[in-house]
């Protein structure tokens, strides 16, 4: 006999109407994205990654670092698992779930590499630490033990110790172009707000509600 995990929670918070979502998602996303940093929701930035491999579907959580009209930024290692799925099929879905405002937004679109000029930006502003790992870490790949990992990452530390930090070609970022966004707003008996955008090649988008 299964056994429940919790008792199911009515959402009531907010609510999602035509005209509050407007004609442009990507300002509704920024809205929406603003709301959840002031309201303190942890790493509202957070966001589920999913790909499709040569085998399989898989997914992981990673950090958004910029948006705007031209997509959904993120930044990896170009040998890792996410990065070869990318390779064989430059196709992703995105989701931030954000609980404490009752809030969804899933997000589909290709992908591409972003310049090397933005991604030597970013990695510039990360924390030193993080910088040498970018070069110490085989992302994806098989090590023996955690002694093993942090004994590479001293030595990268000790190369580094007198020169800057370099971002190494197997590292920078993706962006996901979005050709459909979908927002969620919890609301009770189950009778959740959905509104959906596609987006056209003359570059408008097109708003519909979805049942929930």
């Amino acid at each position: 006999m299964d056994t429940p995990l919790h008792d199911r929670i009515d959402y009531s918070k907010m609510i999602l109407t035509e005209e509050e979502a407007g004609t442009d998602p990507i300002s509704l996303f920024g809205k929406w994205m603003d709301q959840a940093q002031r309201s303190g929701v942890p790493e509202p930035h957070a966001m589920t990654l999913a790909t499709a491999g040569s085998l399989t579907i898989s997914c992981r959580i990673v950090l958004l670092r910029s948006f705007d009209a031209e997509g959904f930024v993120f930044y990896t290692n170009y040998n890792s698992r996410k990065s070869m799925d990318l390779e064989r099929d430059p196709r992703a879905a995105l989701n931030f779930f954000w609980p404490q405002l009752e809030r969804q937004i899933r997000i589909e679109g290709k992908v591409e590499q972003v310049s090397d000029g933005e991604s030597d930006a970013y990695f510039a502003t990360r924390p030193l630490e993080s910088r040498i790992a970018a070069w110490s870490s085989d992302q994806s790949r098989v090590v023996a033990d955690r002694k093993q990992l942090d004994e590479r990452f001293e030595r990268w530390q000790q190369r580094f110790i007198n020169s800057e930090v370099p971002r190494p070609l197997h590292w920078g970022g993706y962006r996901v172009r979005p050709q459909r966004l979908e927002f969620w707003q919890g609301r009770p008996s189950r009778l959740h707000d959905r509104i959906a955008f596609e987006h056209f090649a003359d570059g408008s988008w097109a708003r519909v509600r979805l049942q929930p």
